[in-house]
């Protein structure tokens, strides 16, 4: 394991954020994940060697004299860069570490995941849900195991992470699902959305998170990444995405408009919020800080 040198890890006050979220924490650099689609990897982060994990020096120290030095109590984001649920957590415990500190300093926390490592956690999460609120989001971009397999291959499938949703709300604990990225002619089909949407509504998540735009960010150096592995698993494939993306940023399926009609109708039918400020509306209301500052 390398460590990296950092002085700081929990960002400044933000108002507004997913899941009325207040801060970032990255505790960890890069992703072992395998996912063909992150855009994590892209040049402008500079990240160099993406696939290999590094990890931030003294961390819990320097989480728990950031915590202490905030003016203002709010909620936690941590998995916007970096899986803090990646295999060599299940060792290291830094993210439980991390947990224990938001739980000791009063602060809420969103997580973004991939991984049910998460639930090895669940004890912590409900100490904090005590007195602020707890959200924890698996990214769940197809409904077919082997194709899941396909585009995420270091990671737990998507049943895995269905089930693991299920124990969460069993215990207590807000979940649900990030429905992205849709990645065009693999899987945008009204089968994979209703796979997910139906999926959804049995295992009790409280919402399924999807950008209107519903397709995939491109640039720089993962686009090459993206399409060396398109070459892999769908052949020819990638010469569709050169004649119909060009260098587009954003690659959205060309039945976009039918897909997400679909995919709101489902979820309206199913109760299930879809739009960001809708969930925070339901689940996370603005008056949710102030009761953080009592403490």
């Amino acid at each position: 394991m390398e460590y990296l040198d950092a002085k700081t890890i929990v960002s400044s006050y933000f108002e507004n954020g997913w899941f009325q979220t207040n801060y970032n924490m990255n505790i960890y650099k890069g992703c072992c994940h395998g996912c063909i689609y992150c855009d994590s990897r892209s040049e402008c982060y500079q990240i160099k060697d993406f696939d290999i994990v590094k990890a931030k020096k003294d961390a819990i120290a320097i989480i728990h004299r950031d915590l202490a030095k905030k003016r203002r109590k709010g909620k936690i984001q941590t998995g916007g860069m970096s899986d803090p649920y990646n295999p060599l957590e299940k060792e290291l415990e830094l993210t439980r570490g991390a947990l224990k500190a938001i739980l000791n300093h009063r602060f809420g926390v969103s997580i973004l995941t991939k991984s049910t490592l998460v639930l090895r956690d669940i004890d912590i999460l409900q100490e904090i849900a005590k007195y602020a609120s707890v959200s924890v989001s698996f990214t769940i971009t197809t409904f077919d195991d082997s194709l899941a397999k396909q585009l995420e291959r270091n990671v737990m499938c998507s049943s895995e992470r269905f089930e693991a949703i299920k124990i969460l709300r069993e215990a207590g604990i807000d979940a649900g699902i990030l429905f992205m990225p849709i990645l065009p002619f693999i899987n945008d089909t009204k089968e994979n959305i209703e796979g997910i949407v139906n999926k959804a509504k049995e295992v009790n998540a409280l919402w399924i998170f999807a950008m209107s735009q519903m397709g995939v960010t491109l640039r720089t150096n993962q686009r090459d990444y993206y399409y060396q592995w398109l070459d892999r698993l769908f052949p020819k494939l990638k010469e569709k995405y050169i004649q119909l993306y060009g260098n587009r940023y954003s690659c959205e399926p060309i039945h976009r408009k039918e897909l997400w009609n679909y995919f709101t109708k489902l979820c309206y039918e199913m109760n299930i919020p879809y739009d960001m400020v809708e969930i925070n509306k339901r689940y996370y209301p603005k008056n949710d800080i102030e009761q953080l500052q009592l403490f």
